[in-house]
């Protein structure tokens, strides 16, 4: 449960400083996902969550 609470606080560190350093590159990412299509969004999200598993599966394989 650590961990997962771990990893919500990561996400929010991460996408916090990306709004605090690149403040107008996110505004055009999101007007940019407006415009996709669900199919677009829906393929890149099972894309990312599926990296993710890889990179999670990795650092546990290696460290643990």
């Amino acid at each position: 449960m650590a961990d997962l609470i771990v990893a919500i606080g990561l996400v929010f560190v991460i996408e916090g400083l990306l709004y605090a350093t690149f403040p107008e590159a996110m505004k055009k990412m999101m007007s940019m996902a407006v415009s996709m299509s669900e199919n677009s969004m829906r393929t890149g999200g099972l894309f990312a969550a599926a990296g993710g598993i890889i990179i999670i599966w990795l650092a546990r394989w290696l460290i643990g």
